[in-house]
Formats: structure tokens, sequence, C-alpha cells
């Protein structure tokens, strides 16, 4: 892994060049021009021949080259018609690469469909574990890996690049300015690290934040059923709405009095959303009866 060549800065703007367009703000295209951490970020997944490996954000090819290599099945998906033209001649003689040209998201927290039923396995593309190895848009990086941990138990791994906030926000403790929803989900479903931190320099064109590749790899799920995590998920989100209200008054906007009164039985109702822990949240959870709107 360590000495195999990987797409440059030069290489990237000749295939622009050829197809006569430029970097396309619209997309989120920043293209990751440092070898070195491109392949520490397809290092970090430690892809077996056996994983199903989606990549969400193709652009011209230089990660997807690598993970061709490493993987015996291997989904791409590229919003750009003009660069996915490109990724489908690059890679015509791989039978075991597929490429998708479209948005890898229907809507806020739904995937594509065509990308979902590959995920998923149900376009035929086996049950073998999943993982999400990408060089991830800014703009959807985290709604994307949000669906991907919530809706799809069969991602055994995430490993991705996103701004260096986001990644703070996922990896945050207890208690900090940075702990919110994000980083409650995340960690309760999965265990997060923050592999290593990506300077703006590392991309082309330069963005003005610095970035992190993140891994997370998913632990088992504390609920038994999955009514009971979407119940979860909702309840942190709704509460985090208001995460400068105490949490009595943060709940009440969304559950009735009695569960209300039920929850601050066992939690301290004056405190605010931000200082229960992960596992408080989970049990806190446990408390509401039903999925909240």
């Amino acid at each position: 892994m360590d000495n195999l060549p990987v797409q440059t800065k030069r290489e990237i703007e000749a295939v622009l060049t050829g197809i006569g367009m430029h970097p396309r703000k619209m997309f989120g295209q920043n293209f990751l021009i440092d070898g070195n951490l491109m392949r520490l970020l397809v290092k970090s997944a430690d892809i077996s021949p056996g994983d199903r490996v989606l990549e969400v954000g193709g652009a011209t090819g230089g990660l997807t080259d690598l993970l061709a290599k490493l993987s015996t099945s291997l989904y791409v998906v590229e919003i750009d018609r003009d660069l996915a033209v490109v990724l489908k001649e690059r890679f015509a003689h791989c039978e075991h690469l597929t490429i998708l040209n479209a948005d890898a998201l229907h809507q806020k927290h739904l995937l594509h469909g065509p990308v979902g039923a590959w995920v998923s396995g149900e376009s035929g593309s086996g049950d073998r574990p999943v993982k999400l190895v990408a060089n991830l848009p800014y703009e959807v990086a985290t709604l994307i890996v949000m669906n991907l941990l919530i809706d799809y138990p069969m991602v055994s791994r995430l490993c991705f690049t996103v701004q260096l906030e986001v990644g703070q926000r996922i990896a945050a403790m207890v208690n900090t300015k940075a702990y919110g929803p994000l980083s409650i989900i995340a960690q309760t479903l999965a265990e997060v690290e923050m592999v290593a931190r990506v300077p703006a320099s590392a991309f082309w064109p330069r963005p003005k934040i610095d970035s992190a590749i993140m891994r997370l790899t998913r632990k088992p799920s504390p609920f038994a059923m999955r009514e009971q995590q979407d119940t979860f998920v909702r309840v942190v989100r709704r509460a985090f709405e208001h995460r400068r209200k105490t949490l009595r008054s943060a709940i009440s906007y969304y559950l009735d009095k009695d569960i209300c009164e039920r929850i601050c039985q066992d939690f301290d109702g004056q405190c605010r959303p931000q200082t229960l822990s992960a596992e408080e949240w989970v049990s806190l959870s446990r408390l509401v009866p039903e999925v909240v709107a």
C-alpha cells in the first residue's frame, strides 16, 4: 500500500483540462492531492477481499485507483456527469467496479435508491460487510455518514475526510461546546477515531479550513429493536434543538407531561442536554414509549 502510486495534482489538472472543465464549487470539488494522506485514508479502512467498498465522490479516480486494487466489489458514486464519464472510461476494464452518476442522497435522511439498494444487498450485490472510504464533499458529509451509520447496519466501517470542525464534533467529549447529537449518535453506534488532521494544503483547490480523516468502526448496538434506535435518534436530535434550556424544558417541547415527569425522576431536570453522556441518552430514550415525530 505504501508504495502504490497515486494521482498527482498535475494529473488531475490534465484530466480536467482534457474535458474542458475546472473544479466546480457547486459540487464541493476539492481534490485530495497528498499521496501519503490518500494512502493513509485507504489503509485506515483495513480492506479485505471479502469487503464491499463504497466511495462517494469518485472525482477523477485518484482514490478509486487504490480501492480497485484492494476490493473485489467497489461501488463509486459521482454526481458530476462529466467526471462520471471520465471514471467509466478509466475503469472500463474493471468488472468488479460499478460507477453511478447520481447524487448519493435522495433527501436529507435518505440515500438515493440505487445506492441504498447496493449497500443493503437488495440489488444482488451480496450480504458481505460494507466499508465507506471516501473524500466526502463538505456539504453532504455529515448527512451521508449519519445515514449509513443509522440505517445500514451492514456498514462495518466508515473512513472519510471531513472538515475538521465536523470531525471534532463527531469525537467530542460530553459537556463540551462541540458535543451534541452528532457526537452522541456516532459514539453510541461506533468506535470513533480521528486518524489524522489534514491541512488545507493537501487539497486542490485549497479550502479555507483544515480537514480530518475519521474512522468509525461499528460496535454492537445497545438496541434490541430498530424502533428503539429510531426513538433514541429522534429524542437526542429534538432535545438539542433547545440545548441552552434545561433538560426538563427541552424535552417538554415534544414529549407529554407524564413522560417528562418520569424522565426527570431518573435524570436531573435542571441539567443541560450536553451534560448527559451518550450512555445516559440511551437510558433516557428507553423511557420514551414510542418513536417521537
